[in-house]
């Protein structure tokens, strides 16, 4: 299958979490074109009702790009614990509540695992992005890394779940280790990696 090649010089990121707006740029700066995002641009946040990170991230990137009329790349990503059957999943956001206080969340997660028999303390992020057109062509993929629930939280260079989340292999959690270092192998990394491959070519080569 052959996949629109991205040729504009703007792009729009559908998200306000300044966080994941940031770690994007990150990814996107050897793109060298301008990035803007709903947050910056005053655009409201689409419901999100569909039931997959993929269907998610696709509602986001289609309202945003019709809105704007400018390709726009959303990204739905939230974290999964086998001790709470996947939760809170595509739900991440919304344990943080209105505030989006993810301190809150952290805590409700552990203290929902510590009613759990025998935790197995095994998660895993999942970053589904979605790059659609504003003739409606999209491109989604999917990224996903395992790791293990650390408690109390660790860190503060990350953001949302980051503290809590320790990959396989590793020793930090996400939030201890430095941005470039996180970028090489988060969940979101990977994502990236399978778009700019079908999308973005002259960046893989």
């Amino acid at each position: 299958m052959k996949y629109r090649i991205f040729k504009e010089n703007k792009l729009v990121i559908a998200s306000h979490n300044q966080g994941k707006i940031r770690e994007i740029r990150e990814l996107l700066q050897p793109l060298n074109i301008e990035i803007l995002s709903a947050y910056d641009l005053k655009i409201e946040e689409p419901e999100e009702n569909g039931c997959t990170f993929e269907d998610n991230a696709l509602i986001k990137s289609s309202f945003v790009s019709k809105a704007t009329r400018l390709p726009c790349l959303s990204d739905d990503s939230g974290i999964c614990f086998s001790d709470l059957n996947n939760e809170p999943g595509i739900h991440s956001a919304r344990w943080a509540g209105k505030n989006k206080d993810f301190d809150l969340a952290m805590s409700k997660i552990n203290k929902a695992i510590k009613k759990i028999n025998n935790p197995n303390y095994n998660c895993h992020f999942v970053c589904s992005l979605s790059l659609c057109w504003p003739d409606n062509y999209d491109v989604t993929v999917s990224g996903r890394i395992d790791g293990k629930f650390s408690w109390p939280p660790r860190g503060n260079k990350g953001f949302g779940y980051d503290p809590i989340f320790k990959p396989l292999d590793h020793k930090l959690t996400f939030a201890e280790m430095a941005p470039n270092f996180k970028h090489n192998i988060s969940h979101r990394s990977i994502a990236f990696n399978k778009l700019i491959r079908l999308s973005f070519p002259t960046l893989s080569s």
